[in-house]
């Protein structure tokens, strides 16, 4: 099952085109997850759409976490040891937006990082890691996009605010639920800027896997449905690079992740 949101409304994305989701689940998708995924196996009535029409498949996520050097090779070419644990910080909801839009790049040095999320789909507390899949309903493509000079600006350095300007939180192109995705613990990434692979990497080679991530969170904190777990990003990320590169506009950067969808994006300059 592949949930997004297009135009403003709750839809099932098939083969065929869109599938309108009834009206008495919207608002209520992860509460009733179970039920969509019963209807979707029957639902009919598909209609073409633009892309440019997708949304961000869950709008308003009261929590998004994300995860730093959680590959062994980005955290050899960011000069650090492998952590003994996950390194936490959060990009602010209002940040996020669709899998085909146009970026705004604000002034300093913009980023790209490719990241697989996880959905939460039920309310999670101290869950072992050994059940860390459970509350996870679905899993989308992400890009966490970053403003280095920010992200890394004072001592200690603190990363949220530069991650979190408008349009930094690429996410989509649908909600893909598990049963759709052959192995969730081994996905393939790949990056592309103007044509370029710029990263390439599998999720099996993450230091910290989903499971342990949903685990180690919900220690800390209380996760809900709708959440957002960024899991972290491989190399070859622009700041890392010799020269470093960034992003311009009019590039078009292409985040694609097997069996869970591809998203586009170009950019264009903020002006004062």
């Amino acid at each position: 099952m592949r949930i997004a949101q297009l135009a403003g409304r709750t839809v099932l994305l098939t083969n065929e085109g869109a599938i309108d989701v009834p009206a008495s689940f919207e608002g209520h998708v992860f509460e009733r997850w179970d039920e969509l995924l019963d209807w979707s196996t029957t639902a009919e009535g598909a209609r073409p759409y633009d892309e440019s029409d997708l949304e961000a498949p869950v709008p308003a996520p009261r929590q998004v976490f994300a995860v730093a050097l959680n590959y062994r090779p980005h955290t050899a070419e960011a000069g650090y040891e492998e952590p003994e644990a996950p390194l936490v910080f959060t990009k602010f909801p209002t940040c996020l937006t669709g899998p085909y839009t146009t970026v705004d790049l604000p002034p300093g040095h913009v980023d790209w990082e490719l990241e697989l999320v996880a959905v939460i789909g039920r309310e999670a507390r101290r869950v072992p890691v050994e059940k860390g899949w459970e509350p996870v309903a679905a899993l989308t493509v992400g890009q966490d996009l970053s403003e280095r000079i920010a992200q890394l600006a004072g001592r200690p350095a603190q990363f949220s605010l530069g991650k979190s300007h408008p349009g930094f939180g690429p996410v989509g192109p649908a909600l893909v639920s598990l049963d759709e995705i052959p192995d969730p613990d081994d996905l393939e990434l790949t990056c592309e800027l103007g044509g370029e692979v710029v990263q390439h990497d599998r999720t099996g080679n993450m230091i910290f896997p989903v499971p342990r991530l949903v685990a180690y969170l919900s220690e800390f904190c209380t996760l809900l449905p709708g959440d957002l777990i960024f899991t972290g990003t491989p190399a070859g990320v622009g700041n890392r690079r010799v020269p470093q590169r960034f992003l311009t506009p009019d590039d078009e950067l292409v985040s694609r992740i097997g069996s869970v969808g591809e998203m586009r994006h170009r950019f264009r300059r903020t002006t004062p």
